[in-house]
């Protein structure tokens, strides 16, 4: 059973007071664990380039082996690796290499540390992505039966290098020399905050909210392709569940249960927000709005249809498993 505790409390209720280290925890997602774990009684340390944190903050490259951070890590319980360079930039030769390097590396070095520490963590949650899958409008992709993406007929050649990239973070992880930590990697889809959380360029639901409220949240190329998200709370009561059952490790798709058309998202989100204006775009105005601000249009024309299979089959329930509720819950907090 899943508990979590106030600040100061988890020692009165005989829950273990864990160490959590997240490479790369300046962001969003980093964030919202260390606000749930520290307020749990738990210690947090963020590995950071230069970012900011509610946690206590410990410099690293993510790339160099370093005794200044790879020392937390030793006798730390779990490990949370977020690191990697943001998908939101334009696709140029420069940027994906960066994507690649980031992700690779990190997780890499990570990999190095947890095999030098002598009280390796026993869990090494890895980010990973949805994206790895298939763009397809057919079936859902759940781990045991998904479509690994890279040979789609009829979509851009170039989209190709997102799932290399994704499966080249996946190897590393597998490779990493670690036989006392249990590794999970996981495929996470979009994680929606509330648009107050962090800067809007980070904040994805922020983002979608503004064009939204701006009169420009409608469907996009037709609309027919699969948007995959979880709320904020679940992805980080997934990492909870993930660490509590040992059963658990491998890939992992961290998703809401129900990912719906782009057409139907935009509309529930409208909703939310209560605008009932909405232009629709073409796929080359998505191209034009994409490079207008510095991202790349595989990032809302590809069809992510991602289910959690795994965490279903061992239990896990979502206090919010769909968007219409989602996304109102959000807009509210907002």
């Amino acid at each position: 059973m899943e508990v979590v505790a106030p600040v100061g409390v988890a020692v009165v209720l005989g829950v273990r007071a864990m160490k959590y280290v997240i490479p790369g925890g300046t962001g969003q997602v980093g964030a919202l664990c260390a606000k749930r774990w520290r307020a749990a009684g738990h210690e947090v340390v963020v590995l950071s380039r230069g970012g900011a944190s509610e946690a206590r903050v410990v410099r690293w490259d993510g790339r160099t082996l370093d005794d200044a951070w790879a020392r937390e890590l030793d006798g730390a319980d779990v490990v949370l690796n977020l690191a990697g360079r943001s998908v939101s930039c334009r696709y140029t030769e420069e940027n994906l290499a960066q994507m690649m390097s980031s992700r690779v590396d990190s997780t890499r070095v990570v990999g190095e540390a947890i095999a030098r520490a002598k009280s390796p963590p026993k869990v090494w949650l890895q980010m990973s992505t949805a994206t790895i899958y298939a763009h397809r409008f057919d079936a859902a992709n759940d781990e045991a039966t998904g479509v690994m993406g890279g040979h789609e007929p009829g979509v851009p050649a170039y989209w190709k290098r997102s799932t290399d990239i994704a499966a080249a973070w996946e190897r590393a992880l597998d490779e990493a020399p670690t036989p006392a930590t249990r590794k999970v990697a996981l495929r996470t889809a979009m994680v929606m905050s509330e648009p107050g959380a962090l800067s809007s360029t980070e904040n994805i639901f922020a983002v979608l909210s503004r064009i939204t409220r701006a009169g420009l949240g409608g469907p996009i190329g037709g609309g027919r392709q699969y948007v995959s998200w979880i709320h904020g709370d679940d992805f980080v009561r997934a990492c909870d569940f993930l660490v509590a059952h040992d059963e658990l490790s491998g890939a992992v798709n961290v998703a809401a249960p129900e990912p719906l058309p782009h057409g139907e998202f935009m509309r529930a989100l409208r909703a939310a927000w209560g605008v009932r204006v909405a232009l629709p775009a073409t796929g080359w105005m998505a191209s034009i709005g994409s490079w207008a601000m510095g991202t790349d249009p595989e990032l809302v024309m590809k069809s992510r249809r991602v289910v959690p299979g795994r965490l279903l089959e061992a239990g896990f329930s979502f206090e919010h498993p769909t968007w219409a509720e989602t996304a109102k819950s959000l807009a509210t907090r907002g």
